[in-house]
């Protein structure tokens, strides 16, 4: 009964201490979303062969779906496959926010988000050779974005133009994100203190590829609770940089969920689940090997 008492304690203590700097930067993430993301979706859609460039390069920006509207350009063949793949890879989804929140050092988070669109620009590129080689990628036609699936889903108000919304969005967010951020630190917290720090690195170290395989797994939930759960596993030292690449490389965010309901090709849809895991799992071993 103790042990519950201080994991509930140190957990509330925590949350509380980045619950206001949660908020300044979604405040912030709003302002910025407001004014690039009709321009990042025409950079997109205009980018041609050089899309998983710009795809991987404006998917490290902190906007509210840009891997739901990049699945809904893919679904109508407005983008490559390549650029859909670049994207995804680049998208850091709430690690970017929690970050910032926790402030880590920018001389950290930098180097990560360069190494997400880094590994989205070559991966984006192979794939699209890839699928050009074989006939498999065809353009037809123009979707528009449809983010309104997604405001709905997160109830953040997003389609609404009037300045006083950002407000609102910004506060809503933080909400939805600290509740998942208690309740996840909580049971991160109560595993650790019944289990053991050294018991968990012990297991972690002993097979390094494990490790990456299921923070890859992890990944793949559409959910923000997958990049937080990595997060937060890496900023308290659990996992490796490499590790963290595994599952945050896989993240798409919502975009995956998106892909599976607008795009009918189901079996193309588990191909492209398929390439982001490898790719992910990957390259978050090769990190680690070089670092």
């Amino acid at each position: 009964m103790e042990l519950l008492v201080d994991v509930i304690l140190d957990t509330v203590i925590d949350g509380v201490k980045i619950l206001p700097f949660l908020f300044i930067t979604y405040l912030l993430m709003e302002l910025l979303e407001r004014h690039t993301m009709d321009k990042a979706g025409d950079i997109v859609r205009k980018a041609g062969k050089s899309g998983p460039l710009w795809g991987a390069v404006l998917g490290v920006l902190p906007q509210c779906g840009f891997s739901a509207a990049a699945s809904n350009l893919y679904a109508g063949r407005v983008i490559t496959v390549g650029t859909l793949i670049a994207i995804y890879l680049s998208t850091s989804d709430e690690m970017l926010p929690l970050m910032i929140s926790e402030r880590v050092p920018v001389t950290t988070i930098l180097p990560i988000l360069g190494l997400k669109a880094l590994v989205g620009i070559i991966a984006g590129f192979i794939v699209d050779f890839a699928a050009n080689k074989t006939r498999k990628i065809r353009h037809q036609g123009r979707e528009d974005f449809r983010i309104d699936e997604l405001c709905e889903r997160e109830h953040c108000h997003c389609e609404d133009e009037e300045e006083g919304s950002i407000l609102k969005s910004a506060f809503v967010h933080t909400v939805h994100i600290f509740l998942y951020l208690l309740v996840l630190t909580f049971i991160l917290n109560f595993i650790v203190e019944l289990i053991g720090e050294e018991a968990i690195m012990s297991v972690i170290t002993a097979n390094p590829l494990l490790g990456h395989i299921v923070a890859g797994i992890i990944g793949l939930i559409p959910n923000c609770a997958a990049s937080i759960i990595i997060t937060e596993l890496y900023l308290g030292g659990m996992i490796t940089m490499g590790t963290m690449m595994s599952g945050l490389l896989v993240g798409a965010g919502i975009g995956l969920l998106i892909l599976f309901r607008v795009n009918p090709e189901f079996k193309r849809n588990l191909h492209i689940t398929g390439i982001l895991y490898v790719t992910g799992v990957f390259f978050g071993i090769l990190i680690d090997l070089i670092l």
